[in-house]
């Protein structure tokens, strides 16, 4: 070993990032190993390679006692401090012992345990890189798909997208550029391993954060989410700032943000609410896009009654009640829906409990279907008034 032996190992830091230090010390361990395996199996020993020259030499350990059990492994006061008056008992004396043919062997015996370090180092430096990015984004090309495993590469490593975890009828291509969501960094035998989610609600988090710099810069603040992935999704955002409309902000002009995200998770539904510190506007607010007439609410069992017109019924519900699911995940209250006419038939007083809700505001980003499916309702809603 000489100095275009350190020239190289500082080249791989540069290249692989590791600290020539960890290089050496991985190296030192190495030729300790093959000099006990070869030499002195039974000896205290260490190895020690100097940093400036290159130079490597090998050192016989013994213990300073009173008396010698063992002359490989002690030696006596008196001859220790032959070597060295300041010796005293317990002290360790260190011998050079280096053999005259060790390089060869030592390269022979070290060159695996070299590697295995280096790579270890680099696993290392992986998982220190990921393991404080759980619960944000990134960007991979996806690299194979094998038992419907997804393998995303990250360039000195890759993350795994679990079927769990993939949104249902997404279809992933090889070399398709996507983005996930960092569920858990995992320390194996094999290296990190990079758990993934497009599923997750953090996901959708995330690509408002990077969409609306509102949010990143805290003006806006995203309170709650309620996700179905693939299908629907609602978030409630509010702002303390009486000049920034938060659902605006997130909507964004011609609602380019928002229609950025929902291409990005391939045309899922996300519906943007104002967050309400007032409960019943809070739930009426969360079941847009229906139209909400009156909301009962009681606190200690955070149960909502909401009644809306006949002809909302459906809307409110949603399909196979999607609607009103995602509605009681944002707000966390159980919400039971009624008709005006079912109120009517069990309370035919109902009107008591309607309360004014003309200034809550509603913002989704629902269907065309949707959308002509609501003026419909409202036509029809409109001919029964005229017709009386």
């Amino acid at each position: 070993m000489n100095s275009e032996f350190l020239e190289a190992l500082k080249d791989l830091e540069k290249e692989k990032g590791i600290a020539v230090d960890v290089l050496l010390e991985a190296i030192e361990a190495a030729l300790l190993s093959a000099y006990k395996r070869n030499f002195g199996s039974l000896q205290n020993a260490r190895v020690h390679i100097d940093r400036n020259t290159g130079d490597y030499k090998v050192y016989s350990q013994r213990t300073v006692v009173e008396e010698v059990t063992d002359d490989r492994l002690e030696i006596n006061l008196e001859e220790a401090r032959k070597i060295d008056p300041r010796f005293n008992l317990g002290d360790v004396v260190e011998n050079e012992v280096t053999p005259r043919n060790f390089g060869r062997i030592a390269a022979q015996t070290a060159k695996q345990v070299v590697v295995q370090r280096i790579r270890e180092a680099e696993r290392n430096i992986i998982f220190e890189e990921f393991a404080n990015r759980e619960g944000d984004i990134l960007t991979g090309v996806v690299q194979r798909i094998e038992n419907k495993n997804i393998y995303i590469e990250l360039g000195k490593t890759e993350a795994i997208l679990t079927p769990s975890e993939q949104m249902p009828g997404e279809e992933y291509r090889h070399g398709e550029r996507l983005k996930t969501y960092i569920v858990e960094v995992r320390k194996t035998t094999k290296g990190p391993q990079i758990l993934v989610s497009r599923t997750h609600p953090g996901l959708l988090k995330r690509l408002f954060e990077l969409e609306v710099p509102e949010l990143h810069e805290g003006v806006v603040e995203l309170k709650s989410i309620a996700r179905e992935a693939g299908y629907r999704s609602k978030i409630a955002v509010y702002s303390k700032d009486e000049n920034v409309d938060p659902v605006g902000a997130c909507v964004g002009p011609k609602g380019m943000r928002v229609q950025n995200i929902v291409g990005e998770l391939n045309g899922e539904k996300i519906d943007i609410v104002k967050w309400n510190p007032d409960a019943s506007k809070f739930v009426a607010s969360a079941l847009s896009p229906a139209k909400v007439v009156a909301v009962e609410v009681w606190e200690d069992e955070k149960v909502a009654r909401v009644i809306v017109p006949d002809y909302q019924l459906s809307l409110a519900i949603g399909k196979e009640g999607q609607n009103a699911r995602l509605a009681a995940k944002l707000t966390g209250w159980k919400i039971d829906i009624k008709s005006e006419s079912q109120m009517a038939e069990i309370y035919p007083e109902y009107d008591t409990f309607e309360q004014n809700l003309d200034d809550i505001e509603f913002a989704s980003n629902y269907s065309l279907e949707d959308q002509e499916l609501l003026e419909d309702y409202e036509d029809e809603s409109q001919g029964r008034s005229e017709d009386k």
